[in-house]
């Protein structure tokens, strides 16, 4: 087996191949655990938790606490060594894995020869970083090529005053004013953790609200939270180009208007690594956004090769990367498999408080799409948040009208990430509301909002 990239998709499938007795190479030329180790899920998640410490004084006084006076301040040179040394540790600890599980590691660049062996096998050309290349027969080619951020034609990223989320992390210094253009997963995350840094933050949407693609109540009350702290949320406002003006930027947008700020970060989407890789040629299909069309067990449209992660446009997930992958060798090598289940998959957005979502949205259960009940209650009556000074978020449950099963949930909180997870389980689980109620929490905690807003939903839909 070749599995060309080394992010969570292509590393997970790898060990799963080792497990079930394959002979796998991995090819990658960037570094073993990919954008999501090394310039996107790990940097920023570290970055915002980096970013929270700065937010852990706001209930300082009514707490009895006295922060003395002192202003917080953030040495962004030593929060961007730590990011990235973190990040690299992270790849080592991949590569050492992988290397004990005898998996073969090539530091190079992968392409699929157009046709088929007489046998059936497939060609994979690997060109290794000093020029050389060899050619690989497979039997199972899984392609895991992950995303690279968007770039807008009149705001080119010039690596210092214009960014896209993976040059963010040379920055020495905060920026004075950070202008942050686009307001989905990753505008509103790095905008809340730079607002949160102490640097002038503007988001720029081109939307009604931030998050416009997650819960319209979860949304609002973030850009609640964002305007509260100081952060200006230009909302309907799209930008048509940025450029550099000094020591600084302009972003000029569609209506007109120009903001002024430090620096600029482009957040706009990504675009699929499908280029150059023999792909089309070979078979597979992509769609108009370049992204590798897949069934639900990770197959392409080409015999005996596989995709998973961000090159295939299902879920921008870390965790819907690895799963595909592992799904894509369970089903190549004939192991017991289920295909994906996108119903299943937990998400969070962490910002402060953090959002984090699973199964069907309220949005579908009250357009009649899903029969289903809703049950929301706000954390500030938990008696743990009480204690740790929490008053922004709120619980929903939504159950499935007649049977009780949990469909889904929305947890708007602290450490949501966490708390999203007995939720997950009662969703992958079918289990009814009854069947959550029945389970016992820890008094006081904040999980048990779980257990009593599926109290609430007790008989509801009967």
């Amino acid at each position: 087996m070749v599995v060309i990239g080394g992010g969570p998709g292509g590393y997970e499938a790898a060990l799963v191949g080792c497990q079930l007795g394959a002979d796998v190479t991995l090819i990658e030329r960037d570094g073993l655990g990919g954008a999501a180790v090394l310039t996107d899920v790990v940097p920023s998640k570290t970055l915002i938790a980096t970013a929270e410490w700065m937010t852990l004084t706001e209930s300082a006084d009514e707490l009895g606490i006295s922060t003395g006076g002192d202003v917080l301040g953030v040495d962004m040179g030593v929060v961007n060594r730590r990011v990235l040394e973190l990040a690299a540790a992270q790849s080592a600890d991949i590569r050492s894995r992988l290397e004990a599980e005898g998996v073969r590691l090539v530091d190079g660049h992968g392409r699929i020869a157009p046709t088929l062996s007489p046998a059936g096998s497939r060609t994979v050309t690997a060109t290794h970083r000093d020029g050389t290349a060899e050619d690989i027969e497979t039997d199972v080619v899984l392609v895991a090529c992950g995303a690279s951020p968007r770039e807008l034609p009149d705001a080119r990223p010039d690596g210092e005053r214009i960014l896209t989320w993976k040059q963010l992390y040379a920055l020495e210094d905060l920026p004075e004013h950070l202008i942050v253009v686009g307001s989905g997963v990753t505008g509103a995350e790095f905008a809340g953790a730079y607002n949160a840094l102490g640097a002038e933050v503007t988001l720029v949407s081109s939307r009604d609200r931030v998050l416009p693609g997650e819960d319209e109540e979860a949304a609002e009350l973030i850009e609640a939270v964002f305007r509260r702290r100081g952060m200006t949320v230009l909302s309907r406002s799209r930008a048509s180009a940025v450029r550099r003006e000094g020591d600084g930027v302009v972003v000029t947008l569609s209506d007109g208007r120009e903001v002024s700020g430090s620096h600029c970060l482009v957040a706009v989407g990504a675009i699929p690594n499908t280029a150059a890789m023999g792909l089309e040629e070979a078979g597979v299909h992509l769609t108009a956004s370049g992204h590798v069309e897949v069934d639900r067990v990770s197959r392409t449209t080409a015999y005996r090769i596989y995709a998973a992660g961000d090159c295939t446009g299902v879920l921008p997930l870390a965790s819907v990367a690895a799963m595909q992958g592992r799904i894509a060798m369970w089903h190549a090598l004939g192991d017991a498999v289920a295909p994906l289940d996108t119903q299943t998959v937990s998400a969070c957005i962490f910002t402060a408080p953090e959002i984090a979502t699973i199964g069907v949205t309220q949005k579908s259960i009250e357009s009649g799409e899903v029969g289903g009940a809703v049950t929301r209650l706000p954390v500030a009556r938990n008696p743990r948040a009480k204690m740790l000074g929490i008053k922004e978020g709120f619980i929903k449950i939504f159950s499935e009208r007649g049977s009780g099963v949990v469909i889904g949930g929305v947890v708007v909180a602290p450490r949501a990430s966490e708390l999203i997870y007995p939720v997950t389980l009662a969703v992958t689980n079918r289990l009814t509301v009854d069947q959550v109620a029945g389970a016992f929490t820890i008094y006081p905690s904040l999980s048990g909002s779980l257990g009593e807003a599926a109290r609430t939903l007790h008989g509801v839909g009967d």
